[in-house]
């Protein structure tokens, strides 16, 4: 699959980049915080910060996969430069999301967490989500790469496809009316998908050809 013919890719060292992900992705959790401390999180506050942070770990994971799909679709390589802060913000909110359920909506109580995680599908889908998440936020450095391998490594890290699934799967679950959120997430997800999968037999069928043409 080609860069589109039309689209311009973005080029330059682009300085402010990285700087303006690492603030625009605490704005959310400072704006969470202050509403937290001014009592605006309604009725129920802890499903409101639950929910919130579950929602920002997803839109960040996704965001994190689309750079490869938009290097494949529109010739952009300023995507890659940011995918694995992104990627760690995913691991962020999704690490305050299971910290939040575990310590205020469940007291800590082993018994209490292993129960719903085993009984109720939708919690063991989002956990099963965090823990796809843990090794690859822990291999995530360029030293990391270079112990694992770049094959070894990226074989890891197209785990994160499936952590997504998880994570969508966890919130078409855990929504009980309006499933329209959830669905739009987990759209946006499949297409990511198509664009690699299709991607990847196109380089296969590239491979092979040259295999017979050499």
């Amino acid at each position: 699959m080609d860069a589109s013919a039309g689209v311009m890719p973005f080029r330059g060292k682009l300085p402010w980049l990285k700087p303006g992900v690492l603030i625009g992705g605490l704005v959310p959790l400072l704006a969470l915080g202050w509403r937290a401390a001014q009592h605006a999180l309604g009725a129920d506050p802890v499903a409101i910060a639950l929910n919130q942070l579950g929602l920002l770990a997803l839109i960040f994971l996704l965001a994190s996969l689309a750079a490869t799909p938009l290097k494949i679709v529109c010739g952009w390589t300023w995507p890659i430069r940011i995918r694995r802060m992104l990627g760690l913000f995913a691991f962020f909110y999704a690490s305050l999301h299971v910290l939040l359920y575990a310590v205020i909506d469940q007291g800590l109580s082993p018994a209490a967490i292993i129960e719903d995680v085993t009984e109720r599908k939708f919690i063991t889908a989002g956990f099963c989500a965090f823990v796809l998440l843990v090794p690859l936020a822990l291999t995530s450095t360029s030293a990391m790469l270079k112990r694992l391998g770049a094959a070894r490594w990226k074989r890891l890290h197209r785990l994160a496809y499936l952590a997504g699934v998880l994570a969508a799967v966890h919130f078409v679950w855990r929504v009980k009316r309006d499933f329209s959120q959830p669905l739009a997430y987990a759209f946006v997800l499949a297409v990511l998908l198509a664009v690699r999968v299709l991607d990847a037999r196109r380089g296969a069928r590239i491979s092979a050809g040259s295999r017979r043409n050499p």
